[in-house]
Parts: structure tokens; sequence; C-alpha cells
């Protein structure tokens, strides 16, 4: 259910500021949208999964203050993981 070494890898290697950069706010909300999306394929198929229900819904808070204080600090680069994540509609 949550996603491989390989494609976090991915997601750090396309969202990373620089080379060593692993933990910058938008490497930390494409991994979490990356599981979001995984947790919510799940959750389809099973409805009635509360404990990952709770885990899906302390994700989804966790991207979102990410996203408020990346918004906060620099207005530019949350607009632009926001494009590239496609998380507005």
């Amino acid at each position: 259910m949550s996603i491989t070494a390989q494609k976090k890898h991915d997601l750090i290697e396309k969202y990373a500021l620089n080379d060593a950069d692993t933990g910058s706010p938008e490497v930390q909300i494409a991994i979490l949208t990356e599981r979001i999306n995984a947790l919510t394929e799940h959750m389809k198929t099973h409805k009635k999964d509360f404990h990952s229900r709770r885990g899906l819904i302390m994700m989804v808070s966790k991207r979102r203050r990410l996203l408020d204080y990346l918004k906060s600090k620099n207005t530019d680069r949350y607009k632009k993981i926001l494009e590239a994540l496609g998380l507005r509609k």
C-alpha cells in the first residue's frame, strides 16, 4: 500500500531544490501526495477500514500544514508545487 523506494527516489529527484535536498516542503508534499493517492485507492475498496482512514486524514492534514507553511514563506514555490501536483481544480 505504501510507495516503493524507487518511486520515492524519483519524486525526490523531481521536486528537490538541489542535489542534496530530501526534506524541503516541496519534496515532502510530493511524497505525501503520492501516499495519499495510493491510500485513497485502498479506501475505495475497503470502506470500513477505519484505521487506514485515520492515517489518511492525518496525512492530508500534514500536507495541508506544509502547504500553508510554504504559502507563508514563498508564494511562488507554493503556486509551482500546486501546479505540478495538480492539487487545485
